[in-house]
């Protein structure tokens, strides 16, 4: 065994990815160094992919790649899990200013064909503005011929199923599931590691390059479920709001200490409110931490009433 039985848990630095639709909230929020005079829409917080590498912030493993940690010392930060090129989830916070170009994540049926990677995903809101919405899948009775002819004059938001959210509502967002989030929404995603995602509208609006933005529209309608109808907010079944194939999603209400994940497992936070004290490093609002599967000292402390989190893990096998 490394160092890792007597460490802490994990924390990485973000990568923050400017957006034309986004904005400064995560400065604002949850304290985040933001480059200056960026529109910043999203924070990666923990990923393993070949243009973006977690790298450990602090602590004994300092420095090392979250991919390095996967390929060399798997068993210990992860435990027995299945082999994969690379760490199989990301974990993002959004900063929608603006509305999201309405997208579409291809299904493993046409993914492979259309060189891309299918995503699940799962919308946790943080904060939005009063008239805030999500759209996701179609409005009752909308056809594919309906679809087509709305993209040609631009109509084809209108034919999208809104709902009103507000901070705490959460959303699954399966591949092949038509979907984006409109203005002032500041979310926390947990998704597959995968970055294919076809644009199949956007607004009408022009890229920093003063030109129009590219759309995928051909993949796109090949990759939605025209019969994803009107899909509701996910209605949690106890602490659990998606058992996923690719991850288990659960939010807590931490009033008393907690392990974190069982022993030889791993498990990845977020405090959503309150303070988390876990091995002797403290997380506040927006904090997304690791807990190795061989950590020693594994339980979470809240320390201020109210105190919540959300947390992820590999589904059992």
């Amino acid at each position: 065994m490394t160092a890792v039985n007597s460490a802490q848990p994990l924390v990485f630095e973000a990568f923050f990815m400017e957006r034309i639709w986004g904005g400064r909230r995560l400065e604002t929020r949850f304290r985040k160094r933001l480059p200056k005079g960026m529109l910043i829409g999203e924070s990666w917080e923990i990923v393993d992919r070949p243009e973006a590498q977690s790298l450990v912030r602090d602590g004994p493993l300092r420095g090392r790649t979250l991919h390095e940690l996967w390929m060399e010392d798997r068993e210990e930060i992860f435990g027995d899990i299945p082999d994969t090129a690379r760490f199989p989830l990301v974990a993002k916070l959004i900063d929608a200013r603006e509305e999201l170009s309405l997208q579409v994540h291809p299904p493993s049926r046409v993914a492979k064909a259309l060189g891309g990677e299918m995503k699940d995903e799962i919308w946790y809101v943080l904060d939005a503005v009063p008239d805030a919405q999500i759209y996701a899948g179609l409005r009752r009775g909308v056809t594919r011929a309906q679809f087509e002819a709305a993209l040609e004059n631009s109509t084809v938001a209108e034919l999208v199923h809104r709902i009103s959210v507000k901070g705490g509502d959460a959303i699954f967002m399966p591949s092949g599931r038509l979907h984006t989030m409109g203005h002032g929404i500041l979310v926390a995603e947990i998704q597959q590691n995968s970055d294919t995602t076809y644009r199949v509208f956007d607004w009408n609006r022009v890229g920093t390059d003063g030109e129009p933005r590219l759309l995928h529209v051909t993949e796109a309608m090949e990759s939605i479920d025209f019969t994803d109808i009107e899909p509701d907010l996910i209605q949690p079944r106890g602490e659990t709001l998606v058992s996923d194939s690719v991850f288990v999603v659960e939010k807590w209400d931490l009033s008393s200490e907690r392990e974190a994940a069982p022993p030889g497992k791993f498990a990845i936070l977020l405090c959503l409110d309150g303070e988390i004290d876990c091995a002797g490093l403290k997380f506040k609002p927006g904090d997304f931490f690791l807990v190795p599967a061989a950590l020693q000292d594994r339980n979470l402390h809240p320390r201020d009433a109210g105190t919540s989190l959300l947390r992820t893990m590999l589904p059992e096998l």
